[in-house]
């Protein structure tokens, strides 16, 4: 923790010069895959050309590095600033705590200190000119998402689950919390929604299917798509080379990911195109 101090938390900035999107990624429980999705959405949105960052928020399961393939290395410190340069790979600017300790190492803090590091990471990181920064979250309602709600006005906010029920009960609260904060919802995604069998092609919804999409319809916010359940995308994240998920994992798995980002795009689209709308004037 040589390049992380401990103390009290800045104060907030209030916006982030240079980063036109915050995304934040959450799921109301763990397991679902939420990480992951965060690193195919920040590795989508760049093979559409867009400058992207991603800051791993989920400091006591920092698993970005390692699904990045980027583990042991190491963010240097600007000089002249005293900022973080963020590791880069296939594109991504990348701040997480996994850089800062042993693999195995328990971050046993209180939420104070969980704080800190999350403005630090917000405010004393060198992000540059970015299009998206996507805040990976960690699993629930907690700390985490009010600071980062409180401390920066984010653009929306992604909810991954799977289509069991008591995961969509989970994801129905973290919508709800969003709201609470005044953070958009820009969509749900179904991960893990079905497996298609490598030998014989046959489908089979092992969770159930389509459960997140009646659930988004239900609660009034943007279905973003459906991620198969599919064991190149498991080995692919596992090595560090996410990037061929989206070439090398098969159809499914392309015309999934396709599906997400787009839809993800269309409503950073729709609701910036909504926030720079002209005031109408009415003269009576």
């Amino acid at each position: 923790m040589s390049q992380m101090n401990r103390g009290p938390a800045p104060a907030p900035a209030g916006n982030l010069p240079g980063v036109k999107n915050v995304i934040a990624v959450g799921a109301g429980k763990g397991g679902v895959g939420k990480s992951t999705a965060s690193v195919l959405l920040a590795l989508g949105l760049v093979r559409r050309g867009m400058r992207v960052g991603l800051l791993d928020a989920d400091i006591y399961g920092p698993s970005i590095p390692s699904l990045l393939g980027v583990r042991s290395e190491k963010p240097e410190v600007i000089a002249d600033t005293q900022q973080m340069q963020p590791v880069e790979s296939n594109g991504v600017k990348l701040i997480s705590i996994g850089f800062m300790i042993e693999p195995e190492q328990a971050v046993v803090w209180r939420g104070p200190m969980v704080h800190g590091v999350v403005q630090q990471f917000l405010n004393q990181v060198n992000w540059g000119e970015l299009d998206c920064l996507i805040v990976d979250l960690p699993p629930g309602t907690g700390d985490v998402p009010l600071t980062l709600a409180q401390s920066i006005p984010m653009t929306g906010a992604v909810v991954v689950c799977t289509p069991q029920d008591i995961a969509l009960l989970d994801a129905r609260r973290a919508v709800r919390m969003y709201e609470a904060l005044n953070v958009p919802s820009l969509g749900i995604i179904e991960n893990m929604s079905y497996y298609i069998c490598p030998k014989c092609g046959n489908r089979d919804e092992i969770f159930d299917c389509g459960g997140a999409e009646q659930a988004a319809g239900g609660l009034g916010v943007p279905f973003l798509g459906a991620l198969p359940l599919n064991g190149a995308v498991r080995k692919f994240c596992d090595d560090g080379t996410p990037a061929k998920c989206f070439t090398d994992a098969g159809d499914q798995v392309a015309a999934g990911l396709d599906k997400v980002v787009s839809s993800l795009v269309n409503q950073l689209e729709a609701r910036n195109a909504a926030g720079n709308a002209a005031p109408t004037i009415t003269i009576e």
